[in-house]
């Protein structure tokens, strides 16, 4: 499966965003979708993710609260909505896909995502 993430951009403190990460390929109903970030200087971190079939959900704890993973499988699209962002959280976001396997659950790890999209900017200014 292939991803393209999109949505980035400059936002003031407080505001909103939200992310698209759109997949090409087969079965993408059968991956699990996470959200990860890095800064400069910083190393990648996991941000969000969802199950293959949509019911369950992972937030890192700097993100709860501030926002919402989702996805539509008819649209091979999986969406990351923040609100109240910080300066804190500029960071370029990258999107990954990993097929779900039976009895497997989420990863909040990023090797175990084998399927990267592009990153996109996103930038909080104070």
């Amino acid at each position: 499966v292939q991803l393209q993430a999109s949505g980035g951009g400059l936002v003031q403190s407080g505001g909103s965003l939200r992310l698209s990460c759109v997949a090409t390929g087969r079965a993408f109903s059968t991956y699990i979708v996470g959200w990860f970030r890095q800064a400069p200087g910083k190393e990648r971190e996991f941000v969000a993710a969802i199950s293959a079939n949509g019911p369950t959900t992972q937030y890192a704890e700097s993100m709860k609260g501030r926002c919402t993973i989702s996805r539509d499988n008819d649209k091979n699209t999986v969406y990351l909505q923040m609100s109240s962002l910080k300066p804190e959280d500029t960071a370029a976001y990258y999107c990954a896909a990993v097929f779900q396997f039976r009895g497997v659950g989420i990863s909040t790890r990023s090797l175990d995502y084998n399927n990267w999209g592009q990153g996109t900017q996103v930038t909080v200014s104070s």
